[in-house]
Parts: structure tokens; sequence; C-alpha cells
């Protein structure tokens, strides 16, 4: 395999672009935006930059990386049809998925397996979009992609041996690590994750304590990189609440339910760095944030 697709420019699509053309793949970025493609190449190149001040690369190695990666506004470029793998990294949006790997099974070869970066939604119910079943799988990169070992690799109800086996290895080709498991609703680390991340909101909405001070406990009561709060602010305000609608949604079970203090703040645009406030505000920068005026 060494014609790598992958689709949307976003955070995650950027980061897995970056690691595949950083290991000699011929990458593919495709998104209907050229001003995100544009941004996107921008940001692989200061991730780079960033690695190379480090001493972690040299400044050939990322010539070669960028040298590595192309990209195009359409899903039936000659790129895309010669794809030997697709990694799907657009919105978390049921029906954009199922719009996208329908068109893909369209447009590339038999033998293309179709990967999702999906964090939460059915590889089944993807994979039922196609006619190659066994060959749809979800591998989920964590954010940042160039640095997070993990990928969790889903198999769906009908993806075969082979294509797990062809992921699995992949994965290690990357430099990554990864744990196979099985589709069911937020599959192993959105399950575990999200019902914490939704507690730390309740404790903040039912006054237990303030943004900060939560934060503080799990940070040093827990040895957690990022408080909760933080973390949620880093994932996006709306992914959370997206990922628990589906917990509750496929679970049926209303401890899942997400806090109204979430539905408000996301219904308030407020949805964390990428809007500039969540439980923190960024305007300064994001090394420079302070708990947002109204949780202060």
């Amino acid at each position: 395999m060494k014609n790598i697709t992958v689709i949307g420019a976003g955070t995650m699509g950027n980061g897995i672009a970056h690691v595949f053309a950083m290991k000699n793949f011929n990458v593919t970025l495709v998104d209907i935006s050229q001003a995100a493609l544009d941004k996107a190449l921008a940001t692989i190149g200061k991730n780079l930059d960033r690695m190379i001040k480090k001493e972690r690369i040299t400044e050939a190695e990322k010539t070669a990386t960028l040298h590595n990666i192309q990209t195009n506004t359409s899903l039936e470029s000659e790129s895309v049809k010669n794809a030997d793998l697709v990694v799907e990294a657009a919105t978390e949006r049921v029906d954009l998925k199922l719009n996208i790997f329908k068109q893909l099974d369209e447009v590339c070869q038999p033998s293309t397996i179709l990967a999702s970066n999906t964090s939460s939604i059915s590889i089944t119910k993807i994979a039922a979009a196609t006619n190659r079943p066994d060959k749809v799988i979800g591998m989920h990169f964590m954010n940042p992609v160039p640095v997070m070992k993990l990928v969790e690799v889903i198999n769906g109800y009908a993806t075969s041996k082979t294509t797990t086996d062809t992921i699995i290895e992949m994965s290690k080709t990357l430099g990554k690590v990864p744990v196979p498991a099985n589709d069911y609703p937020g599959f192993v680390a959105n399950r575990i994750l999200m019902p914490m991340i939704n507690e730390a909101i309740i404790s903040l909405h039912e006054g237990v304590a303030g943004v900060a001070e939560i934060d503080t406990v799990m940070k040093l009561g827990m040895a957690h990189p990022m408080g909760p709060l933080q973390l949620a602010d880093f994932i996006g305000l709306d992914v959370c609440l997206s990922i628990l609608n589906v917990l509750q949604n496929g679970f049926g079970n209303p401890k899942y339910a997400p806090c109204p203090l979430l539905v408000n703040m996301v219904t308030a645009g407020k949805l964390g760095r990428k809007s500039g406030e969540g439980f923190y505000s960024y305007t300064h920068g994001t090394k420079d944030w302070v708990v947002a005026e109204s949780f202060a």
C-alpha cells in the first residue's frame, strides 16, 4: 500500500496526512475548500518546523514530507481513484459520512480499503452505504495526530480479518500503537472519556467547584496532563455533545445524557478553543488562556 487519500483538511485530516507523508507514502489531501487545504498545508509546515526545532527531523525530511502531499477538491480525481487506502476525517455527521463513503465506493478500485476516523459513529452503518463492507474499518487517530501514539482500529460487523490485519500493520508502520475494538457506540476511548467530561461539566453546573478547581483536582489528583474541562475545550464542545448524543441514542441509557450547560454553551456558539471561548477564553492565543468570564 503506497497511495493514501485523506478526506477532510481540518485538524484531524491534516494531522493524518502529516504522519503518512512523513513515512514516505504518497498522500492526497481532499477537501471541498481550497482555503482549508491551503491552511492545512501551512499547519503541517509549522508542525514540521516545530519538529526541526526540537531536532526530531531535518530540513531535508521536512521538504520530503511536504513533497509527498498533494491536494485536491474533488473525490473523483485520479489520485483518489488509485488510492490503496482512503482515510475519511470529515465533520462528525452521519449523513455527510454516508454520502462520502457511497461516493468513494463508486470511485475507488474494488481493492481499496475505506477507513473512517470517526470518534463514535457506527462503522457497520457507514459500511452499509457501500458494496464492500468487508473493506470498511474504523481508524480512529487521537489529537494531535503527529504526537499521540494510539489508533483505535474498529471492526464493523462485516470487516474482514484481512482488512483488520492490514490496518493494524499500517498503524505500526506509522509508529502508532493500534488497539482493536468492536463496533459499539463510542468504541473504547470515548465511551469512557465522554462520561467523565460530562460529569465534570455537571459538577460545574451544580456548583460543586469552579472550572480551575475541577481541572486542578484531576491534574494533580489523577495525574491527568489536562483537566477534563480544558480537554473538552480542546476537543470542541460541539464534538463532545455529538458523541454524548451518539452514546445516549445508541445505548438508550440516561446516564449518557449531556449536561444542560453543555447543550446551552454549544447553542450559544461557545465551542472551546476553536471558537475562542468555552470553559476558558482563548482570545489572547491558545498559550495564554484564562477561565472564561461567565465561569470566573
